[in-house]
């Protein structure tokens, strides 16, 4: 797959692997609400996997979308987030706006994706709840972080 890069306003956004910060993105996802307790290395496992997109400004990563997809028939969207001081400039918008567009996410059936908060977000490019829950399963092995259940931020 060929990577992709899109600029604004001197950021970037590219699914170049080789740009991604590792530590960067460990040090924000160990403080987020859904990736708290996850080890360093399930994370870069995790986007060795997956169809990354980083959002950079001079050279140093702001924020990530990750993609866990066939490229054919199905996309989870997860690990979305752009850094607190860039918040509130349309970035995030911005980021989804390249993951929704990338060629090799066209036609797709189905996204999916968890959000306790980005609802509003995820709307604006078609998201909306479960047309069917009652379809949907899951096997959840919540991570052992003192008694936190990470999926909801909550003990």
């Amino acid at each position: 797959m060929e990577p992709t890069e899109h600029h604004r306003d001197g950021f970037v956004i590219s699914t170049e692997k080789d740009k991604l910060q590792l530590d960067e993105i460990y040090l924000y996802l160990s403080r987020s609400y859904w990736a708290h307790g996850r080890t360093r290395e399930a994370v870069a496992l995790s986007l060795q996997h997956s169809l990354c997109f980083g959002l950079y400004k001079d050279g140093r990563q702001m924020g990530l979308a990750r993609v866990i997809s066939d490229c054919a028939t199905y996309a989870y969207l997860c690990d979305v987030y752009v850094l607190e001081d860039y918040q509130g400039r349309g970035l995030g918008t911005w980021l989804i706006s390249a993951v929704m567009a990338h060629p090799e996410l066209q036609g797709l059936r189905r996204w999916t994706l968890a959000t306790r908060d980005a609802h509003d977000l995820y709307r604006k490019f078609g998201f909306t709840e479960l047309r069917w829950p009652e379809r949907w399963m899951e096997v959840y092995h919540p991570p052992v972080v003192t008694g936190v259940d990470t999926e909801r931020g909550a003990p």
